[in-house]
């Protein structure tokens, strides 16, 4: 039984930056979540076709991101030393940051996005330009793919929206001794630091450790290992394997970060809906605390205040807030496809970061939160000049 805790209004597409003209025709839908009791799976409430979310104008760039390129290469190398994978598949390739660490003659990437899927065939990837399916899984094998002994996949397992064909397509592929390894949110994380906006479009899920944990199983698959990163806000790294219910599969020992992780998760009482109501009040006074602070700085105080980072974590807080341009000036970002153009639904201008002086501006609201170590060292001038920056995780607060 799916249950909702949780209205955030009236959503856009988190990264459909667009243009002055197109304000009209821009697409919204209601962004609820809701709980399965049964599964403890956290989702939307109502999907959002794929196609109008990942499509060869989908702009987010992972080597934009020096964080992310390092953590890939870093990861890639983990994986190599741990596992000596020789044929290597990953779901969600993007740009290739993570496709490029390994031989091309043995490494294939899916991607649906058209603009990624060719700088990876450019690179010399063969790249599947199609949504992860059990159709797609048989087409790999028809083309004369041996099955693969590492799956990876990072952030993009929680926007599959059909989870058991997502999986069984991972089973069908992946060889006796492999390992499907994937990244992505922490929903304890989450409920923890009071970031919803963690929820948007392309989070179908929000994945709890115990909630994967039932659902692989049900597919013929078992988690074994679980890390818990820092990155993207915080996250889990699963690590799964073929459950060993036949001989020839390999057995791998499930190893007690899994138990210490279901315990802490179990202990929160992320089984439970009393906890997903509880946060559905703390999210309610985040916004009305952020509101609060942001029209008293702009309209009494008469403050300046730019955002840093044209997130799909700002697309969430802007618009369930109802923050536009009379309370922020723009959004700087690195990312060209997003420079120029307005963002979803709340319409606020982004430049590029070099054509702003941050010492115009009195306030910096941290669109990217998940890299405040990252931004704040970077803007030392700006605070060096008297200038504070805004979060709203794990509260609303203000800091220089």
């Amino acid at each position: 039984m799916k249950k909702e805790f949780l209205d955030l209004g009236r959503h856009p597409i988190a990264n459909a930056f667009l243009k002055e003209e197109d304000f009209d025709d821009e697409f919204l839908f209601n962004l609820k979540v809701v709980f399965d009791t049964e599964s403890k799976l956290v989702s939307i409430k109502k999907f959002v076709d794929p196609k109008r979310i990942f499509n060869e104008n989908y702009p987010y760039t992972t080597s934009n991101s020096f964080p992310m390129v390092k953590h890939f290469k870093e990861t890639a190398e983990m994986l190599k030393g741990e596992f000596n994978p020789l044929t290597v598949m990953e779901i969600g390739s993007n740009d290739g940051v993570f496709l490029k660490n390994w031989a091309n003659d043995y490494t294939i990437g899916v991607e649906p996005c058209g603009n990624f899927a060719k700088i990876t065939e450019d690179m010399g990837y063969q790249t599947y330009s199609e949504f992860w399916t059990t159709k797609l899984s048989e087409k790999i094998k028809n083309d004369g793919h041996v099955d693969f002994d590492l799956i990876y996949a990072a952030n993009c397992i929680c926007h599959i929206q059909d989870l058991d064909d997502c999986f069984s397509s991972v089973k069908n592929i992946l060889s006796k001794d492999g390992v499907f390894v994937f990244e992505d949110p922490s929903l304890l994380c989450m409920l923890e630091r009071g970031s919803y906006d963690q929820i948007y479009d392309e989070h179908a899920h929000i994945f709890s450790v115990t909630a994967l944990d039932n659902i692989l199983i049900n597919n013929g698959l078992k988690i074994f290992r679980v890390d818990n990163l820092s990155v993207h806000g915080g996250s889990n790294r699963i690590y799964v394997s073929h459950l060993p219910v036949h001989t020839f599969f390999r057995f791998r020992p499930v190893e007690m970060s899994v138990r210490e992780n279901l315990e802490k998760e179990y202990d929160f009482g992320l089984n439970e809906f009393k906890i997903y109501q509880d946060f559905a009040k703390r999210v309610n006074k985040s916004k009305n605390d952020l509101v609060k602070l942001i029209r008293e700085l702009r309209f009494i105080h008469d403050k300046r205040i730019v955002c840093v980072g044209a997130t799909s974590k700002s697309t969430t807080v802007f618009n369930y807030c109802e923050i536009d341009g009379s309370l922020i000036e723009c959004i700087t970002d690195t990312t060209p496809d997003k420079q120029g153009m307005y963002s979803p639904g709340s319409h606020i201008p982004v430049v590029d970061r070099e054509s702003v002086n941050l010492n115009d501006y009195d306030y910096v609201f941290l669109g990217a939160w998940n890299f405040k170590e990252v931004i704040t060292d970077k803007e030392k001038d700006f605070i060096e000049n008297g200038g504070k920056f805004i979060t709203h995780v794990p509260e609303v607060t203000v800091f220089s």
